[in-house]
């Protein structure tokens, strides 16, 4: 053992020991807490880039979820228009045959048609406006996953260049050239 040391473990070293070992506590302690905020940092980091992910991909879901009760909605709304319409022709056939009209007849039969087109353009509306409900539900679907990717990025390389700019304290000689 040397002296020095036995003189400042008997108390006898003189301010210059124990200014010396208070300083190396110091260091050590702040290198200390140094690598407990890196690590909190980086971890935070992940944490949020995690949480964003996990957000953005609820989200897909519920619009997903959204996506199938439109849908469903859509179908039901045209078998709707569809039986309204049916009742409508019906209706009109039982008025003209009630004024002596046959049924057959070139009247008859284009009011039939117009009814039927009619019928046939209400339906393809209402289909129409269910697809671009569905695409545009598609499009907000994608660009939540494009952003919860977004994020787990965005936290992993935040936590990437945290993890580099404390490299050099954490790991001295990490940046030094090593001779050949």
């Amino acid at each position: 053992m040397c002296i020095p040391a036995l003189l400042a473990a008997a108390g006898l070293g003189g301010a210059g020991a124990t200014a010396a070992g208070a300083a190396a506590a110091a260091a050590t302690t702040a290198g200390t807490l140094s690598t407990l905020g890196t690590i909190a940092s980086i971890g935070g980091a992940l944490f949020q880039g995690v949480q964003g992910m996990s957000a953005a991909n609820a989200q897909k879901k519920a619009i997903e979820e959204q996506m199938r009760t439109e849908a469903q909605l859509n179908a039901t709304q045209d078998q709707r228009q569809r039986s309204k319409f049916g009742a409508a022709m019906a209706q009109l056939r039982a008025e003209t045959a009630a004024r002596g009209v046959t049924l057959d007849s070139v009247t008859a039969a284009a009011l039939g048609r117009t009814a039927a087109q009619e019928m046939s353009f209400e339906s393809q509306a209402t289909r129409s406006e269910g697809v671009a409900r569905q695409r545009e539900l598609s499009a907000e679907a994608r660009a939540a996953k494009a952003k919860g990717i977004s994020s787990l990025l965005k936290g992993s390389f935040s936590a990437a260049g945290t993890l580099l700019e404390a490299a050099p304290d954490l790991w001295p000689g990490f940046l030094k050239d090593k001779p050949a």
